[in-house]
């Protein structure tokens, strides 16, 4: 088993990335009860961490305050920065030792990449091969390290009414976004063949959860209904999408860090398809019961809007080579997933309106300096 001891996550006040640090710290939101009785006992970090995050529109700092609060300065560091700036990540590699990336940070919205792709290169492709090219330079003499991609299941394509991707599936990226991420992915696999780079790769489906910035389907439709707003649904609502807990996606990265077989990919799934106007009829329930709405009401809000560009119909994930080859499983059952993530947005309101006042942004302008 191979040990954690300095690790970059870059976007690691995003989402994806505050759980991931928060779950080596031992310090889960809103994962008590039924599939997180274990506290992630494989999770036996005592290294340190280097969060490298440019604070755009959805990394927030504030996400990991308890954490630098505790371990700020002798186990936490917190650098405010992006991909984008080599010197700066040749530093990084240099002042810490870094032996282990961890690679979320990414332009990550389909809706975002269709009216504006040039960040989406900028940062996926481009800001991916400057981490390669550090990690090349300061990793050429070193044998325990290990540059780990996390990537998506929007870069197989779409899907008819069955089959699921697999690692071997051909990419078939359909929207900007989509085709950022799958060219950071073959720039991560040619390291490895050209340079012996030691990589893995992960390919996920859909992740849900708490700190999810509010744009993205569950939380945007959790807060529209709480504040009584339409209810958005592209098209005829039937796209399918596959489900998987932040905190499954979580353990699964970390399983791959520590026993994955460099050079290898790993699907990580949910095995957990939904229709889009199903899932939402399942959070129209939920929120209803536990906030008080008349849920009557609240579906006469749902609102059926044009569908976007390259709307990709269905994903699935075949994640049997993770659970095969390193035993991971998912934890979470869905259901109790998409209600204790209610309960945490219900019981963080003040984080949802802050995110959505923008006096995050103004904090962080504050206390970081303007980006």
């Amino acid at each position: 088993m191979r040990v954690l001891n300095n690790v970059l996550v870059t976007g690691g006040s995003g989402f994806i990335g505050t759980n991931f640090i928060r779950f080596l710290f031992n310090r889960e939101q809103g994962v008590s009860g039924d599939g997180f009785q274990d506290k992630a006992p494989e999770a036996e970090f005592s290294g340190r961490v280097i969060n490298l995050d440019s604070l755009s529109y959805a990394g927030n700092p504030a996400n990991l305050s308890d954490i630098e609060a505790e371990y700020g300065g002798k186990r936490y560091f917190f650098i405010k920065g992006g991909i984008g700036d080599s010197g700066l990540l040749d530093s990084l590699f240099g002042d810490y030792g870094v032996d282990t990336v961890v690679h979320f940070a990414a332009e990550s919205h389909v809706d975002r990449s269709i009216l504006g792709p040039r960040v989406f290169i900028e940062t996926n492709v481009l800001g991916t091969f400057n981490l390669l090219e550090a990690a090349r330079k300061h990793w050429k003499d070193r044998s325990e390290t290990r540059f780990h991609q996390i990537s998506t299941d929007e870069v197989y394509g779409s899907l008819e009414e069955s089959g699921a991707f697999t690692e071997d599936t051909a990419y078939a990226p359909r929207s900007p976004y989509s085709a950022s991420k799958a060219a950071g992915d073959h720039l991560v696999y040619s390291y490895f063949h050209t340079y012996g780079l030691p990589v893995t790769l992960s390919n996920c489906s859909n992740n849900y959860g708490p700190f999810q910035f509010p744009e993205k389907f569950i939380p945007l439709m959790i807060q529209n209904i709480l504040e009584g707003k339409a209810l958005p649904v592209y098209g005829d609502g039937k796209n399918i999408r596959d489900w998987v807990h932040v905190y499954d996606h979580n353990r699964a990265v970390y399983l791959v860090l520590t026993c994955g077989k460099t050079g290898e990919k790993y699907n990580i799934g949910g095995e957990n398809e939904w229709e889009n106007r199903t899932l939402l009829d399942a959070i129209i329930k939920t929120v209803s019961q536990k906030a008080g709405r008349e849920e009557a009401s609240v579906r006469a809000a749902i609102t059926y809007v044009k569908d976007r560009p390259g709307h990709d119909r269905r994903y699935a994930i075949n994640c049997g080579k993770i659970k095969r080859e390193l035993g991971w499983k998912r934890i979470m059952n869905f259901e109790a997933g998409l209600e204790q993530t209610v309960d945490w947005y219900l019981a963080n309101q003040n984080w949802v309106k802050t995110i959505q006042s923008g006096e995050y942004l103004r904090w962080i302008e504050n206390n970081y300096g303007s980006r």
